[in-house]
């Protein structure tokens, strides 16, 4: 599903815009510094995650502006819409069709991957690195493949807690060990199959 309208209230060096893209390939030119990656950045809001730069929430909200900033897009009949408010700037609200939801429940809607010239360390950085960005790729393909990554890496957080201790639960143990095999497999298999549909 494509954007057919993107509206940005002070975010970044916006103060109000609305954006409205033809089907298809979609360039932005301008000078330096006149707001290119901002859109793209207000672009990768719209699914989950911290955004193209990785930046706090607090970070994105117009200087100058009311303090917190709001981003939204029309996808066909579905409204998409993320920000924060000047009451709360680092705790992200998130809306579909007007009714509040979860940041990972965007995937479902949108998927955006972005390379940039500032990954090229994506080369040069260890497996986990190279395993978070074919996982990005992945959920552009696969929008369910958020939730198992998610329970994957709680279960293994549960786990290395749990191992940490002087006499852990055998049994708990196996049982979160399960829970990783369970999504672990269903992680690798969608891996595979991104690997083989480039």
């Amino acid at each position: 599903m494509t954007i057919g309208r993107l509206s940005l209230i002070d975010f970044r060096s916006y103060g109000d815009a609305v954006l409205t893209p033809g089907s298809g390939l979609v360039v932005l030119t301008g000078e330096n510094g006149a707001g290119k990656t901002n859109v793209l950045e207000a672009v990768s809001l719209l699914s989950p995650g911290r955004g193209l730069r990785g930046a706090s929430l607090g970070e994105m909200a117009r200087r100058g502006g009311g303090g917190g900033f709001a981003v939204a897009a029309r996808l066909g009949d579905v409204e998409l819409g993320t920000g924060a408010t000047a009451a709360a700037p680092e705790r992200r609200q998130v809306r579909i069709n007007g009714a509040p939801a979860s940041a990972t429940s965007l995937s479902e809607w949108l998927a955006v991957l972005w390379l940039t010239p500032a990954m090229d360390r994506l080369f040069q950085e260890g497996a986990s690195g190279r395993r978070r960005f074919l996982d990005r790729l992945v959920l552009a393909l696969e929008p369910g493949h958020a939730v198992h990554a998610a329970r994957y890496e709680a279960a293994m957080r549960a786990r290395n807690k749990l191992l940490a201790e002087e006499r852990p639960d055998p049994g708990w143990l196996a049982a979160l060990e399960a829970r990783m095999a369970e999504h672990g497999t269903v992680l690798v298999a969608a891996r595979r199959a991104a690997v083989e549909a480039l």
